[in-house]
């Protein structure tokens, strides 16, 4: 276990869990929040004892964007940070699966959009409230919400400055999967699992080809897929599975 003053990580069974700790906030940034939560995140993802990465939110809320309270005077310093913690979070070598427990707005939404897989308790919340303050998508907003929902809907989204209850956002394409509030972290926790068991190499690899695709041509892809397919063949992980499967296959 490791604890920050706004953030806690647990490590236990190759899974790390990332704790957005101001509940009183709703665990809204302010510019001590971003150090803690980058700091957290770059020790995690650089440790090889880490298969899979759970963020979630302390409290009611998962995350409420920037603490207003500071916003006037750190406005810049915060969106900064959402640089680097959409950078971040799409360079881990693992997957990142936001277990969005509660509302999720401005920046705090685009920090759920840039995980790999959004999980979201029945009572979860996401709105791209930007306009309400006068201001527009930050945190990777204006990547992420066009390509999970289109253009049109993201317009909609971000001009309507509305918080999405959870199964719109799941019919969006926002939410991958919607649970009760009560079984969020145990569902989180037999996902991660799951990704956990995967040869951490294939899944780090398969997370770079499926994000590099979006910018890429079919030709591209396929050069790329066979230098990844004759890379990862060449390891003991291959082999052992591969025979394995031979073995269970012949009997």
């Amino acid at each position: 276990m490791a604890a920050y003053e706004r953030v806690a990580v647990e490590i236990a069974g190759g899974i790390a869990t990332v704790t957005l700790s101001r509940p009183d906030k709703l665990n809204a940034f302010d510019r001590a929040m971003c150090d803690d939560v980058l700091e957290a995140l770059r020790m995690v993802v650089a440790s090889e004892q880490v298969r899979v990465v759970i963020l979630t939110g302390a409290g009611r809320a998962f995350c409420a964007g920037a603490d207003l309270n500071v916003l006037a005077e750190d406005g810049a310093a915060l969106v900064a940070a959402g640089k680097e913690l959409a950078l971040l979070i799409r360079g881990a070598p693992q997957p990142v699966l936001a277990a969005v427990n509660g509302p999720a707005a401005g920046g705090g939404a685009n920090l759920a959009l840039a995980c790999d897989y959004r999980l979201a308790a029945d009572r979860a919340s996401i709105g791209q409230v930007f306009h309400k303050l006068g201001l527009g998508p930050d945190w990777g907003g204006t990547y992420f919400l066009p390509r999970l929902v289109g253009t049109a809907a993201a317009l909609e989204l971000v001009w309507s400055a509305r918080m999405v209850p959870a199964e719109e956002a799941r019919a969006l394409g926002l939410f991958d999967r919607v649970v009760p509030h009560d079984a969020l972290m145990t569902e989180a926790r037999v996902l991660a699992e799951s990704w956990a068991a995967q040869p951490p190499l294939a899944v780090r690899r398969a997370k770079e080809a499926l994000y590099q695709s979006e910018g890429a041509t079919l030709a591209e892809m396929l050069d790329h897929e066979i230098a990844m397919q004759n890379e990862l063949f060449a390891t003991a992980e291959a082999r052992t599975r591969i025979g394995q499967s031979l073995r269970t296959r012949s009997r």
